[in-house]
């Protein structure tokens, strides 16, 4: 689990990065769970938390225009 201070401190394509990652997580991670692999389900909600978060940074990065 990330904290919010450490997805600020990369930059956009970092956060591509680390997004793009998160989700082939997510999918792997719901498809063991329908397999029955899975024995910690709570990873999955901090994954789509950890998702919502780094979306809401590049958001704020894309409002914010450089000067």
């Amino acid at each position: 689990m990330f904290k919010i201070a450490e997805i600020r401190k990369k930059n956009k394509s970092e956060l591509q990065a680390l997004l793009t990652r998160q989700r082939k997580k997510l999918w792997e991670l719901r498809f063991n769970l329908i397999s029955g692999k899975v024995k910690n389900i709570r990873e999955i909600r901090h994954l789509r938390k950890d998702i919502a978060r780094i979306l809401t940074i590049l958001s704020q990065k894309s409002r914010i225009s450089p000067r």
